[in-house]
């Protein structure tokens, strides 16, 4: 990963190559800044450009902030799903909401990524319609086969990006699915788990074969442990794909599951469901870390994850005094992004403790469901 330049750092960078620019460019030891059209310099000089928070929820808009070594910057916004349930980065090429209000049907808005600025432009064809009483929730992208997909009533629909990012319904879409909003899919895009608030709740699973399409795996969906209805609400899969976790609203829990990784099986983990705190709903990983929003208790849950067994053991000073739903972390895993009462902030993740310590100030931003992070 390219370290990023702080906002106050670049300015003067700037001045040097504008210096630079004025004096002739063209040496094969001078390259184009991308942080300024006609900014040229030494490879070592010119700062690289900031990566991308992208914010969504309940307030008709996505907003884009561009983030310096970490630290949230001056947001950019559009207009957008009025209600969205899900976001989804595509390739870092291509944004994806879905819009749970549309009319006369639900729809997935998209939009192309400016990989320097993250200005968002909309898709020619955006947004498109899943048809009569659809209601789409959770999205999650396969990189590989260039599909996005959709959790939706009684289904999951599947739908391929063409090179503009355009979205078309594949063979076999939708793919029957049983009631839930969340879906993940491993990081070697060989696996989709989606939750099944079905009681008393479960995880269903599902292969991808090349063209995206989903086959259920054999045993599924499988249970979650217990006897009263779990409610299992947002799912994800840890950065070594051997790990899938999701939130259980009414027992306040964490159910963990190993992933087999010819067949897509799960199995428990040992003393799986955890205990978290009060109401949790966002996930996120983070290498050998899982954190969860505790959104009765304004607080964090922080977990490291055993990378053997698959066990959650507390982070120390967890739970964090952290009020947040909606969570993300870098693509890195050194920061994670918490949007709350407080509005969206950064905390520096400690890589060898877990312990959160947040870096610059609070931005105010109200309504956010959905967080996700491209370069």
């Amino acid at each position: 990963m390219r370290t990023t330049a702080r906002p106050a750092a670049i300015f003067p960078i700037l001045i040097f190559c504008l210096a630079l620019f004025l004096s002739g460019c063209g040496s094969s030891k001078m390259q184009v800044c991308n942080v300024a059209p006609g900014c040229c310099g030494p490879a070592a000089a010119c700062p690289a450009p900031p990566q991308h928070l992208f914010a969504a929820g309940l307030n008709g808009k996505i907003t884009s902030f561009p983030v310096f070594g970490g630290t949230l910057g001056t947001p950019t916004s559009i207009t957008g799903p009025q209600v969205s349930f899900g976001m989804a980065v595509m390739g870092n090429q291509f944004l994806y909401a879905s819009n749970s209000v549309a009319q006369p049907a639900g729809s997935v808005d998209a939009w192309t990524i400016n990989p320097d600025s993250g200005a968002l432009t909309a898709v020619s064809g955006s947004p498109f319609s899943l048809g009569s009483f659809s209601l789409p929730g959770g999205l999650a992208a396969n990189n590989n086969a260039q599909v996005l997909y959709v959790a939706d009533v009684g289904g999951i629909d599947a739908l391929h990006a063409d090179p503009t990012g355009a979205l078309t319904a594949i063979s076999g879409s939708p793919f029957a699915a049983t009631t839930g909003l969340y879906l993940a899919v491993d990081p070697g895009d060989k696996f989709l788990f989606a939750s099944d608030s079905t009681p008393p709740g479960n995880v269903l699973a599902f292969t991808l074969d090349s063209s995206g399409a989903l086959t259920a795996v054999p045993g599924s969906p499988f249970p979650i442990a217990g006897t009263t209805s779990t409610e299992p609400q947002q799912i994800v899969v840890d950065s070594s794909g051997k790990f899938v976790y999701v939130d259980l609203l009414t027992t306040n829990q964490i159910a963990g599951f190993s992933i087999d990784s010819s067949t897509g099986a799960l199995t428990p983990v040992p003393g799986s469901p955890f205990a978290a705190g009060n109401g949790p709903l966002g996930l996120a990983t983070a290498n050998n870390l899982l954190y969860v929003s505790n959104t009765m208790d304004g607080t964090i849950s922080g977990y490291t994850i055993d990378p053997t067994s698959g066990v959650l053991t507390p982070i120390s000073g967890s739970p964090f005094a952290i009020s947040a739903a909606a969570l993300t972390a870098n693509l890195s895993g050194n920061f994670l992004y918490t949007s709350g009462v407080k509005g969206l902030q950064a905390w520096a993740i400690d890589g060898a403790t877990g312990a959160l310590t947040q870096v610059g100030s609070p931005v105010s931003f109200a309504g956010a469901t959905m967080l996700v992070f491209a370069m």
